[in-house]
């Protein structure tokens, strides 16, 4: 019997079966998350659970509304007080509100079906996107800092200090109401990523207060407390920008968790039939995960063997990795003491295998 090679793919639909959820977050976890700045990640803003809910999609939309809102009340009190402090937390509430309207246009083309131009589908988008909300979160960031240091170099009193307070308030309030429902929302319907969201809201809402200690300063009479207090606002944007800009070159990079690897390789080499795991890949498309794998098979297999394996092996990727939606699963003979390799033919071709 002649050798085989056997290919397997899937795309798994809607009804497939297939509901990948992430567990919830531990306390800790979820401390941890509290105290750091958040990262604009791509991905984490929309999962399979927020694509397939329209109720998600609501949450975000609502979050934009109620943040907007947020951010035109404090600038009121921006254009009578001249608070730098509060000028910075009203642009970051700003460019959060705004983060929404590229993330919903790409999530929107993300589910548009692949054509003979674009075979992937257009999860690339959200790449797209992630670049618009870093540049988003540089201006403003820039523009916080440079308003800060300018006042710091001619300091000025903070007129109607009493509604900076308030709007500082307003700014914590409207944070903290967009965390809760983004957290009650992503709970039920089973998406990490806006229970994420939530607490990234809440981590802006202590920025606010960080207002609210600047005005406090200036009612005391120490000039300089708006100004440092908007710096250290600025210092915050910049950290978020940083982790936004280094999850976003991730993407464009292919990068992936090697854990994710690791989890794939151990969930192949369980798979009855899979006698080694050969090359493994795995690439983001938008906030969805394909592989391409190849898995060494008894040589003595038939084709119907070789891709009922090939289909248990799949099977188990997508079990195994989260978030992932496709695989391409290729079947190898166990090779032979000095048979030919069968892929010697593609050697000229500079396709290369994975270590």
């Amino acid at each position: 019997m002649s050798r085989q090679h056997a290919h397997h793919h899937h795309e798994p639909g809607p009804g497939s079966g297939h509901d990948h959820r992430h567990p919830r977050a531990s306390p800790r976890h979820r401390l941890v998350r509290l105290l750091t700045p958040h990262s604009h990640e791509t991905a984490g803003k929309l999962d399979p659970a927020l694509e397939s809910s329209a109720r998600g999609m609501r949450a975000l939309w609502v979050s934009l509304v109620v943040l907007g809102v947020t951010a035109l009340a404090q600038a009121a009190v921006v254009a009578v007080s001249s608070s730098v402090a509060l000028l910075g937390d009203t642009v970051h509430n700003a460019a959060d509100a705004l983060t929404a309207v590229p993330l919903g246009i790409a999530f929107v083309l993300g589910r548009r079906a692949a054509t003979r131009r674009f075979t992937y589908g257009y999860g690339r988008a959200e790449d797209l996107a992630g670049g618009v909300v870093v540049l988003v979160i540089a201006a403003s960031a820039s523009f916080a800092g440079w308003t800060a240091f300018g006042r710091l170099l001619d300091p000025r009193p903070v007129a109607h200090v009493p509604a900076v307070a308030v709007a500082a308030l307003v700014g914590f309030a409207g944070n903290e109401w967009v965390a809760r429902h983004r957290i009650r929302v992503g709970r039920a319907i089973g998406s990490a990523a806006l229970v994420a969201d939530g607490l990234h809201a809440r981590t802006d809402g202590f920025t606010s207060l960080a207002v609210l200690l600047g005005a406090g300063g200036a009612a005391l009479g120490w000039r300089l407390a708006d100004p440092v207090v908007g710096l250290a606002i600025t210092a915050a944007i910049v950290l978020v920008l940083r982790d936004a800009a280094r999850e976003v070159f991730r993407r464009v990079m292919d990068a992936v968790d090697p854990a994710l690897v690791d989890r794939a390789e151990r969930a192949l080499a369980r798979v009855p039939g899979v006698r080694g795991v050969g090359e493994l890949r795995l690439r983001w498309i938008g906030h969805r995960l394909r592989a391409e794998v190849a898995v060494v098979v008894d040589g003595g297999a038939t084709v119907r063997e070789a891709h009922r394996i090939a289909v248990d092996a799949e099977h188990a990727l997508l079990h195994a990795v989260p978030r992932l939606t496709a695989a391409l699963v290729h079947a190898d003979p166990e090779p032979v003491p000095g048979e030919t390799d069968p892929h010697l033919a593609l050697a000229h071709h500079g396709a290369r295998r994975a270590p």
